[in-house]
């Protein structure tokens, strides 16, 4: 590491969370420790335990009483791995976090590459399982799909957004309000913070102990995170004007139904002939476009009024230059 993680305080937190893992824990630790030792920097590694029903928990706090370098974090129940990195997130003493899974197909060894591109001048950096050692048609075909939509939807063009080895700089991902399915998509959302963003191809091995907890039935729950993530990335800042543009095409479309009905209406020859339909349809499209308008009024006030800081998340990405590399302003 650069000078800049050789400053007082943790400067690194490794945080994983973990589901029944039982047979991956012990292995797990020890190949951080062997990553992260000879780096000579001080740094933590933070289990959260999303409500395993085997041994997980119980081997975590055997290994926290010979090794308090391991924090471990229990929940009561299985609440998903958004919730369990955001609870990891919240607990991190580090200026900068590395995420992974639990399962060992990340490699800590991998740990300092994404550290030295960090380094570079980077707020997140990702990492790229190119040679993705996963079944084909239920893992590595919906992936592929998955990476280009979310890469056409948000704008962040990205090779492997599903992989959970990344590196954040802390003041930035703690401002990223995590919910849902939103860990996949953590690239666009610091995007809206002018974050700099990078990947690097890191090593993937296939899975040894234990069985996967995906498939191809969280293909739906994907699909609709990317209408939220969307809405996320497009709507925050004006909200109103965006939904103004939606509203726009169906105004048009009454104001032509409208000039049909007035036309035919104004013709005493036709009055008693003319469908119904078209007025009709030109109210019920006055009616939408009002609804579109005064949705995109009310984000605007709830924007303005709720616990929604737009500011705090645009001040994570402020970036000084210290003359060693660029970091994020409250670093």
């Amino acid at each position: 590491m650069q000078k800049s993680l050789e400053s007082g305080g943790i400067h690194l937190s490794v945080v994983v969370p973990v589901y029944n893992e039982e047979e991956n824990i012990s292995l797990l630790y020890e190949k951080i420790r062997a990553a992260c030792d000879p780096m000579g920097i001080r740094y933590e590694i933070l289990v959260v335990d999303d409500g395993s029903s085997d041994k997980t928990y119980e081997i975590l706090a055997s290994i926290h009483q010979k090794d308090p370098l391991l924090k471990a974090i229990r929940f009561r129940r299985n609440f998903g791995q958004t919730a369990a990195m955001a609870a990891g997130f919240d607990h991190a003493g580090g200026r900068v976090i590395i995420t992974m899974d639990g399962d060992l197909q990340n490699d800590p060894a991998d740990i300092p590459l994404m550290l030295s591109k960090l380094d570079e001048g980077y707020d997140l950096v990702c990492g790229w399982r190119k040679d993705r050692k996963d079944k084909f048609i239920t893992r590595r075909v919906p992936s592929m799909a998955a990476n280009r939509l979310i890469s056409w939807i948000t704008g962040v063009k990205l090779h492997d957004n599903g992989c959970s080895l990344k590196a954040y700089r802390a003041g930035l991902i703690k401002k990223l309000g995590l919910y849902a399915e939103m860990h996949r998509f953590i690239p666009a959302m610091a995007s809206m913070a002018g974050a700099q963003i990078t990947e690097v191809v890191v090593r993937h091995h296939a899975r040894k102990f234990g069985k996967s907890k995906y498939g191809l039935s969280r293909v739906w729950k994907v699909f609709l995170d990317f209408f939220v993530i969307k809405t996320i990335v497009g709507f925050s800042t004006r909200p109103a004007l965006w939904f103004g543009f939606l509203a726009a095409p169906f105004v048009l479309l009454s104001a032509v139904f409208l000039v049909i009905t007035m036309t035919h209406y104004l013709d005493p020859g036709q009055f008693d002939q003319f469908p119904i339909v078209f007025p009709t349809v030109s109210v019920l499209l006055v009616y939408l476009s009002a609804h579109l308008i005064s949705m995109g009024l009310l984000c605007e006030v709830i924007l303005k009024t709720g616990s929604y800081d737009q500011k705090e998340l645009l001040g994570a990405g402020f970036r000084v230059d210290n003359g060693i590399n660029l970091k994020s302003g409250n670093q």
